[in-house]
């Protein structure tokens, strides 16, 4: 199974969401693997596998490999680096990514991704990409070689006008590139259940018929701690109510079926 989780906005907590589904699948005696498309790498440093660390397989270093008769390829299975944690495992960001984009444009390696995946599928039970917040090249590769989408929403008139323009996007990505996929659901991150406001910006897309995740994240500190300790929710906060709702939200979307949109 690999899931995308993707919203052309900033700030709605897109790596916060990919990294600690993906800490709770492998929690879960699932085999993860995170892949890590965003170049700020805020998902590879939430796991302690940044920049810093000088990493030469990078998901960059992935797309950018060149197949020909005298070049010499990196087998596509030793890129998932193992974390400090059981059963989850990392393709990090680079920098690299920035610099290479328009290469890969040129090269049309949009599927190149797409058939990394399928070859890692042999050996990891879900697969979670992280993206960057924008519709570039990389965010449509990880949509074209996702199976579900997950979007992260923040509960402000401007996200519920780039949730629409979003979910048009895909719906053309769909039809030209990947019929497969389809859109699990919106996840309300950063919900604060005593103002009026975020209620009745969730409400208004429940009356369009989109398809609201529950439960809704709430907002809390405890988030910034673990990003700040470099450790996701489970393994820092495991009874904490902003951990708990994770994990409801993580078994609801590893037991249901998905709603195409």
């Amino acid at each position: 199974m690999r899931r995308v989780i993707f919203n052309q906005k900033g700030g709605v907590g897109k790596s916060s969401i990919a990294a600690n589904l993906a800490a709770l699948s492998a929690a879960q005696g699932y085999k993860t693997l995170l892949v890590d498309l965003d170049v700020q790498g805020n998902s590879s440093h939430y796991l302690g596998l940044g920049e810093l660390n000088n990493h030469d397989k990078s998901i960059a270093d992935l797309l950018n490999q060149t197949v020909g008769w005298f070049s010499v390829s990196t087998p596509i299975k030793s890129y998932p680096q193992q974390t400090a944690y059981d059963n989850l495992f990392l393709i990090p960001s680079s920098q690299k990514l920035e610099k290479i984009e328009a290469e890969l444009e040129r090269r049309y390696k949009i599927y190149k991704l797409r058939d990394a995946l399928k070859e890692l599928e042999e050996d990891f039970d879900r697969i979670y990409i992280d993206t960057p917040p924008n519709l570039n090249f990389y965010s449509k590769a990880a949509l074209i070689a996702a199976d579900r989408l997950l979007i992260p929403f923040d509960c402000d008139s401007f996200s519920q006008q780039a949730l629409i323009t979003l979910l048009n996007n895909v719906a053309e990505l769909r039809e030209d590139h990947n019929r497969q996929l389809s859109v699990e659901g919106i996840i309300v991150n950063m919900f604060n259940a005593q103002a009026k406001f975020p209620t009745q910006i969730v409400n208004d897309l429940q009356d369009l018929g989109l398809p609201i995740l529950q439960p809704y994240l709430p907002l809390s500190i405890k988030m910034k701690e673990s990003h700040y300790q470099q450790t996701p929710l489970i393994h820092l906060f495991p009874q904490h109510k902003l951990t708990l709702a994770f994990k409801q939200l993580f078994e609801h979307i590893d037991k249901t079926q998905t709603v195409t949109l």
